[in-house]
């Protein structure tokens, strides 16, 4: 699945991080998401769009980790006998912290691959170039730049995420069936049927 949606969060993620990367309002050069795409797409076509899907597949691939980290929380969670919206609470974010430990560096490569300048030939060739480049000047400690104010805001929205959505689940397989067509039909015969009789019994 994550494999699937990186094609369609890709461009949106290139948009984003280049103007996430206009720090002074006197040298930028998008003026906005839509003319940040239409920039893109004169100056390097259509696939423009899409540069950083590579590092995006890999980034997402880890995506992996959290939903098997969630499970392996919600087992361990379910022990100690808690309510089970305190379960999907903290299993998301817990689940949520270990994905970004280990995903968090393919991250940066993808936002420092999406943002080079657009040069010939490129500034980083490739993923690796550019990882090897980060490791040269800023050491491991690049790989997590920004690391913190990540898990500060990954805990509590994926752990409220994940308690809304197990909470929806839980009351829509509590909630009554929905009747079919057929059924409904059938339901407004047998009404329209007792009409004559609470007719007759409204006369006596």
């Amino acid at each position: 699945a994550g494999l699937t949606v990186s094609f369609v969060a890709t461009p949106i993620e290139h948009i984003k991080a280049r103007l996430q990367v206009q720090y002074d309002a006197s040298t930028k050069i998008y003026n906005g998401p839509i003319d940040c795409a239409l920039k893109l797409y004169r100056n390097n076509g259509i696939f423009g769009l899409w540069k950083g899907l590579a590092e995006t597949l890999l980034f997402r691939s880890w995506f992996a980790v959290f939903w098997a980290s969630y499970d392996i929380y919600s087992t361990w969670l379910r022990k100690l006998k808690i309510n089970e919206g305190a379960v999907n609470f903290f299993a998301g974010g817990f689940g949520a912290t270990t994905f970004w430990c280990f995903a968090f560096p393919f991250d940066v490569v993808k936002n420092r691959m999406m943002t080079q300048p657009d040069t010939k030939p490129p500034r980083f060739s490739n993923m690796i170039s550019c990882a090897r480049h980060l490791y040269q000047t800023e050491g491991y400690s690049g790989f997590y730049r920004g690391f913190t104010p990540c898990l500060l805001r990954s805990f509590p929205t994926n752990a409220s995420a994940l308690f809304a959505f197990e909470t929806t689940m839980r009351f829509l397989k509590s909630a009554p069936a929905i009747p079919t067509p057929k059924e409904t039909v059938m339901s407004l015969m047998r009404i329209l049927r007792s009409f004559p009789v609470m007719g007759a019994i409204a006369i006596f």
